[in-house]
C-alpha cells in the first residue's frame, strides 16, 4: 500500500507491527509476521534510515514508532524534497547538454568529425537511424516531447522497434504526458509495451534524443530549428552526460499505465504544477502548451480548473494563492 512513498511491503508489515500496543522484540515480530530475523532486522534497519523509528525514552536501547500521521508526512515531505532535487540535476544537465550540442552545431552536413556527425535532411536522418537500429545490441533508450507525433513518423518508426525487440533489445521511452490524449500516439505507446518495452510518460522534458548501446547518441542541433539537423554523436563524454540527462528524465517520469502523480490533499497534478510554473515564469499561454505539447485550448481549460479549485477570479490571484499553498 505504502510502496509509492518508498516503503516495500516487507518494511510496511514490520512498521505496521511495530504500531501495536505491544509489539515485543524481533523474535515476536518474527513470529507474527512469519518473516526471518534478518528480514525483520533489515526493515528495522530502513524504518530507522526513514526515522520512522527512533530510540525509545523508556526503555533503553529500543525503538519506538512515529505515529502514522506524523510518519507518512516525513515520506511524501521526503519524496518532495527528492523531486526538487532531481528537477534541479535535470535542469544542470539540460544546461550541460545544450552547451555540448551547441558547439557542434557547426560541423559540415553529413561528415564526421572527432566522433560528431552533422545531419542535414529527413533522408540522411532516417538512414542514420536505420543503421543504428540495426547495429543494436542490447539497448535502445529514446525521450520523445512535443505530445502527440504523427502517424507517418510513428509507422516509419514502427518496423525498426519490431525488429529490435524481437532479438531482445531493451527499449526504454519516454513521451510527454499529453500523449495520453492522442489515440494514435498513445496507441503506438501501448503497442510498444505489449511487444516488450518499456514506456514512462512526464509533463516536460528536454529536447529529442536517442542513445544507441549507450555509444552513439542522436539529438537535434537546435530543437527550435529543424532545418539546422541532427547531431550524431560518439564521443564517451557527450554520451555520458546524455545517459544522466535520459536517467534523471526515466526517473522522474510515470509509468504509462499508472495514474499521473499528485502531491498531497488538493495539490494539482505533475502536468498542471508544471503548466503554474512556466505560466509563472512569463510564459505565454501558446508557449507553455508548446513546450508541454498541448492546444492552446487545453492550456486555457487546465487553467480555467486550477483557477476554480483556488477559488481565484483571476490568474494574479490564482498565481498568489497557488504560492500562500506551496505549490509554487
Amino acid at each position: 500500500m505504502l510502496q509509492s512513498l518508498g516503503l516495500a511491503p516487507e518494511v510496511e508489515a514490520v512498521y505496521r507491527g511495530m504500531l501495536t500496543e505491544e509489539p515485543g522484540g524481533i523474535a515476536e515480530l518474527c513470529v507474527r509476521l512469519g518473516f526471518t530475523e534478518s528480514q525483520v532486522r533489515d526493515g528495522l534497519d530502513r524504518l530507522v534510515d526513514l526515522d520512522l523509528l527512533r530510540p525509545s525514552r523508556d526503555i533503553p536501547g529500543a525503538l519506538r514508532p512515529v505515529s502514522p500521521e506524523l510518519g507518512l508526512e516525513l515520506l511524501l515531505r521526503r519524496q518532495e524534497d527528492d523531486l526538487v532535487r532531481r528537477q534541479e540535476e535535470l535542469a544542470r544537465s539540460k544546461a550541460a547538454a545544450a552547451r555540448v550540442v551547441s558547439e557542434f552545431a557547426e560541423l559540415r552536413p553529413n561528415t564526421e568529425v572527432d566522433g560528431a556527425e552533422r545531419l542535414v535532411g529527413m533522408d540522411a536522418i532516417q538512414s542514420r537511424l536505420e543503421e543504428l537500429a540495426h547495429g543494436l545490441t542490447r539497448e535502445c533508450l529514446a525521450i520523445l516531447p512535443g505530445g502527440a507525433l504523427s502517424e507517418a513518423s510513428l509507422e516509419a518508426s514502427r518496423p525498426l522497434d519490431r525488429r529490435a525487440l524481437s532479438r531482445g533489445i531493451e527499449m526504454r521511452s519516454v513521451y510527454q504526458d499529453s500523449v495520453r490524449n492522442d489515440a494514435v500516439t498513445l496507441g503506438y505507446a501501448r503497442w510498444l509495451t505489449e511487444e516488450g518495452g518499456q514506456v514512462r510518460t512526464c509533463p516536460l522534458l528536454p529536447s529529442r534524443l536517442l542513445i544507441f548501446d549507450r555509444t552513439v547518441a542522436v539529438v537535434p542541433i537546435d530543437p527550435t530549428n529543424s532545418r539546422l539537423g541532427a547531431l550524431c554523436t560518439s564521443a564517451p563524454g557527450i554520451v555520458a552526460s546524455l545517459l544522466t540527462l535520459f536517467e534523471q528524465t526515466w526517473n522522474s517520469a510515470v509509468p504509462l499505465g499508472a495514474d499521473q502523480p499528485r502531491l498531497t490533499g488538493s495539490a494539482p497534478t505533475a502536468g498542471e504544477l508544471e503548466l503554474l510554473r512556466l505560466l509563472a515564469s512569463g510564459m505565454t499561454d501558446e508557449a507553455a502548451g508548446k513546450r508541454l505539447g498541448v492546444s492552446l485550448r487545453t492550456v486555457r481549460r487546465q487553467m480555467s480548473a486550477l483557477m476554480e479549485r483556488l477559488h481565484a477570479t483571476s490568474r494574479f490571484e490564482a498565481g498568489l494563492k497557488a504560492a500562500q499553498q506551496g505549490w509554487l
